[in-house]
């Protein structure tokens, strides 16, 4: 069934979500802001892991990098196309419209921390991306079912500190990950003709991961929601590239 993973992965973090909540109640702030930390600092390394995963290759018994002039790109249009778009400030007005349907008991202070920075977290990166399209294109939705597990657990550590806002990230998944598994269907070819494309997607992801990291652990110091355009750049980049194959990208 086309669509399971994605079903699954948002009903772990309603839960993860849930049980974060309960905890908060029994937690001293002090408990609340090391654990945010702890959690901000795993994330930053998860990113980092996977985009120098992605941009790392060995050659001749050396390490050398891929992609780079890709990256920069990529995240300097992206921040372009984010900026005009004002892409953080409608996450954020999103965020004020869902607390404002909560009951009083839900939507507390950092709601609308909580559900953007669950939801960008959630969303980004390359097991939303690449588990999405396995889903959509094979019916496979095993690495879906690995990141229901991890953003469980995730979101029982962000809810813990930021509460019910988290949980609500799960409509935001549902519509994202759901998207691009549809889409998938459609774009099959196109994936068959560039076997790289997913891949330099994921590296782009894995660095917004890193910066909500950073985020997590220094205050909000990057705008990341005005980033998420980064991440399909290299579809312009791969189009380009068959048209111009010459281009240093």
């Amino acid at each position: 069934m086309h669509g399971l993973g994605t079903i699954v992965n948002a009903a772990a973090i309603i839960i993860g979500g849930t049980v974060g909540i309960l905890i908060k109640g029994g937690l001293p702030k002090r408990f609340e802001e090391t654990i945010f930390s702890a959690v901000g600092l795993a994330v930053a390394f998860i990113g980092l892991g996977g985009a120098l995963a992605g941009f790392l290759v060995l050659e001749n018994g050396a390490f050398s990098t891929q992609y780079t002039m890709l990256m920069v790109l990529s995240l300097v249009l992206g921040a372009v196309t984010g900026e005009f778009l004002n892409i953080e400030k409608r996450l954020d007005h999103l965020g004020e419209w869902t607390k404002s349907k909560m009951p009083k008991k839900f939507a507390g202070n950092t709601f609308v921390d909580g559900f953007v920075t669950a939801s960008t977290l959630f969303c980004v990166g390359a097991m939303a991306i690449v588990g999405s399209l396995d889903d959509g294109l094979t019916g496979n939705f095993t690495t879906l079912f690995a990141k229901s597990v991890l953003d469980a657990i995730s979101s029982v550590l962000l809810a813990a500190s930021l509460g019910f806002g988290v949980a609500m990230s799960a409509v935001p998944l549902l519509i994202y990950q759901g998207g691009i598994t549809i889409l998938a269907q459609f774009v099959k070819p196109y994936l068959d003709a560039y076997p790289s494309l997913i891949s330099q997607m994921s590296c782009v992801g894995s660095i917004l991961i890193f910066a909500i990291g950073i985020n997590m652990i220094f205050g909000k110091k990057i705008k990341v929601g005005n980033l998420l355009p980064a991440i399909f750049f290299p579809i312009l980049f791969a189009l380009l590239k068959s048209v111009f194959p010459s281009l240093p990208i």
